[in-house]
């Protein structure tokens, strides 16, 4: 029963877990840029988006959904459940390093109090000690973001493997055509490649599908302006492709 209805969920699952992981390597991108220019991350932004149990946050959530999209499927594909893997380890990845963060600003802080203070040489000799597991902390926290980039970087390109198979998915080409600035912004220099696998000389059919989704959902002057804007990227593309057949 439980199988089942995650198989009848499916095409909300693929869409749910591209939204989330964009808006998610949103919000992980801009941290990771402040660590860059000033070595510390904002602890309350990391534990808002990881969440609790009973309150869980944007990468909780992705974490538990593609757990449930990628280990239910009835013939696993292979780039499926390396994406599985690689948001699950984003999430506990990011787990440490909100820990990390947390004591670089609240132990740290302290640690560096001490050091303001009137110390005995012997207490300075203590401090010199303690002071290299505070660096410690600091790469530590170099290593994790070095990591969560890296394997974020991974699953935009295992994104461009897995979607294919879900290219008449209505609601993933909603999401392209609401949310498009989201999108763009998180797969950047690989959107137009994520574009092409999906609808390949046929861009406007993400706007035909999109068009659909908005017409079941009552949206009728959205589906009829999406209509309307995919017949121009056919127009478009007819243009181009003639110029190339003419060169």
């Amino acid at each position: 029963m439980y199988r089942a209805w995650i198989r009848s969920k499916r095409a909300e699952f693929v869409r749910d877990t591209l939204r989330d992981f964009c808006l998610s390597q949103q919000v992980l991108e801009n941290q990771f840029r402040l660590f860059d220019a000033e070595e510390r991350l904002d602890f309350e932004v990391l534990r808002e988006v990881l969440g609790v149990e009973m309150n869980k946050g944007l990468l909780w959530r992705l974490k538990d959904t593609a757990h449930h999209l990628f280990r239910t499927e009835q013939a696993p594909v292979v780039h499926g459940q390396l994406l599985g893997w690689c948001l699950g380890y984003i999430f506990h990845e990011t787990m440490k390093l909100k820990e990390d963060a947390y004591q670089r600003e609240i132990y740290g802080g302290r640690f560096l109090e001490f050091r303001e203070i009137g110390l005995l040489p012997e207490e300075r000799g203590i401090i010199g000690e303690l002071s290299k597991v505070v660096d410690q902390t600091r790469e530590s926290m170099r290593r994790e973001v070095a990591r969560i980039r890296f394997i974020i970087a991974t699953s935009r390109g295992l994104f461009l493997r897995y979607l294919p198979d879900h290219r008449d998915n209505a609601l993933l080409a909603r999401l392209l055509y609401d949310q498009n600035n989201l999108v763009r912004t998180a797969f950047a220099q690989d959107y137009p490649a994520l574009i092409a696998v999906l609808y390949g000389d046929r861009p406007e059919r993400m706007y035909e599908l999109a068009a659909h989704s908005l017409l079941l959902g009552g949206w009728e002057r959205e589906a009829a302006q999406a209509e309307k804007e995919g017949e121009m990227v056919k127009r478009e593309s007819g243009r181009a492709m003639g110029m190339t057949a003419q060169g």
